[in-house]
């Protein structure tokens, strides 16, 4: 028992709370290369063959299963990691994530109460929120599930096997369906019918000319200016 009277004794009383779980995972087979760094709540639950890198903070209410891989700089809270999936590095989950056997959750990628199917990953820079990503989808970098309009959230459900390209915002409530594909860029606020192709961006333009024409232009305004200012 040790008592706490100030900020220091509960830092104290934190450290050798901290120090014993991680001596505790270490002996049921959890692998950490920097233990020093990895912190959990009172009630993480971690399985052995567990991956865990350096700089990871384990939040209230975690399940880790057997065979995952944790990287390094991530934080989980309320969230369940299934056998086999990888989280991060510098990857956020947040309460209601669930990450099924093999799925992937990749850098700067924040999953908050959204499902992510077997074998299905968003590997670079997205928000998945309030949604549920069916069996070995592909979620392309900058992804985002539009699941608030300031008053209620809303879900977003990505079939299996669907593709949803890069740069892609999906307005919630949405459907894509089983196989089909989202082109990059594309504003999505309509159901996609399963094995279909959905883009939605605006149509490229292209004057020939006009961008030499604007740096002669300016550059003879910018000399002007400077003569003025310098006279």
């Amino acid at each position: 028992m040790l008592g706490v009277n100030s900020r220091v004794e509960l830092a104290e009383a934190e450290g050798s709370f901290q120090a014993r779980r991680r001596a505790e995972l270490l002996v049921s087979g959890v692998t950490m290369t920097a233990p020093e760094t990895v912190f959990f709540a009172y009630d993480t639950q971690i399985e052995n063959d567990v991956i865990i890198e350096p700089h990871v903070v384990f939040g209230p209410e975690v399940l880790v299963r057997s065979g995952a891989t944790i990287r390094a700089f991530s934080h989980l809270e309320g969230a369940r990691v299934d056998e086999g999936a990888e989280v991060g590095p510098y990857a956020r989950l947040r309460p209601g994530a669930v990450l099924e056997a093999g799925s992937k959750i990749g850098n700067f990628v924040e999953v908050k109460k959204t499902r992510v199917g077997k074998g299905a990953k968003a590997n670079h820079l997205s928000y998945l929120g309030d949604g549920d990503i069916g069996e070995g989808a592909n979620i392309g970098a900058g992804t985002i599930f539009c699941n608030y309009d300031g008053f209620l959230k809303y879900k977003t459900v990505i079939g299996k096997g669907a593709f949803v390209g890069s740069n892609s915002s999906l307005v919630a409530p949405v459907n894509v369906g089983e196989g089909a594909m989202i082109g990059s860029g594309s504003v999505i606020t309509k159901d996609v019918e399963a094995g279909a192709l959905s883009v939605a961006r605006g149509k490229q333009m292209q004057k020939s000319g006009w961008a030499t024409a604007f740096r002669d232009k300016m550059a003879a305004v910018k000399a002007a200016k400077k003569k003025a200012d310098g006279a």
